[in-house]
């Protein structure tokens, strides 16, 4: 007797092998950019087009429509933008204070190793829109949560994440989107 289909993940879920495709491709680089830092390069994974492709894919799927997706500069950008555009969503950039030329809102955070602000267009999103925000990596998660907060400034609101502790349909391995599901 020949082995049942394996079931397809739902909207909610992401396949387990979304986990260990990611920590394949992501790169522990220690003491970067200082001592004492462990950087989470994934250059790797930007150079394979499958499991970038397979990344952007769970990144949008999971969330159900959204109406923007916040790139947090600026490797959040690599990966925003794609999402986005496979959404068919508006794209966002949160930059570093001082870098966008229209009025803004900003939201100063701690880094692993300072302080930052990053900014937002007052205009970037509208009253009641689902905006899912995409980075790269979490450290301390302060710039996350400043990004939040520039999308409640707007009076936009957070896509949610449907289950599971790291916003897809089930948790991941250490080392993959474990850290944040703005990747």
């Amino acid at each position: 007797m020949g082995q049942a289909p394996e079931a397809e993940p739902q909207p909610d879920e992401v396949s387990p092998d979304i986990g260990r495709l990611i920590t394949q491709h992501v790169r522990d680089v220690p003491d970067y950019p200082q001592p004492g830092v462990m950087f989470k390069d994934i250059t790797p994974l930007l150079a394979e087009p499958k499991a970038f492709s397979a990344v952007v894919d769970a990144l949008g799927a999971v969330f159900g429509p959204v109406d923007k997706v916040a790139g947090i500069e600026a490797r959040g950008f690599i990966l925003a933008a794609p999402v986005a555009l496979r959404t068919g969503a508006g794209f966002v950039p949160v930059r570093k204070k001082g870098k966008l030329p229209a009025a803004t809102y900003e939201e100063s955070y701690q880094l692993e190793y300072g302080s930052a602000t990053v900014e937002v267009h007052k205009d970037a999103f509208a009253p009641g829109e689902r905006v899912l925000i995409v980075d790269d990596v979490l450290a301390t998660g302060g710039t996350a949560r400043a990004t939040a907060n520039l999308v409640a400034k707007t009076g936009a609101s957070l896509a949610q994440r449907p289950q599971g502790p790291h916003g897809l349909g089930r948790p991941l391995p250490p080392g993959g989107l474990t850290r944040k599901i703005a990747l």
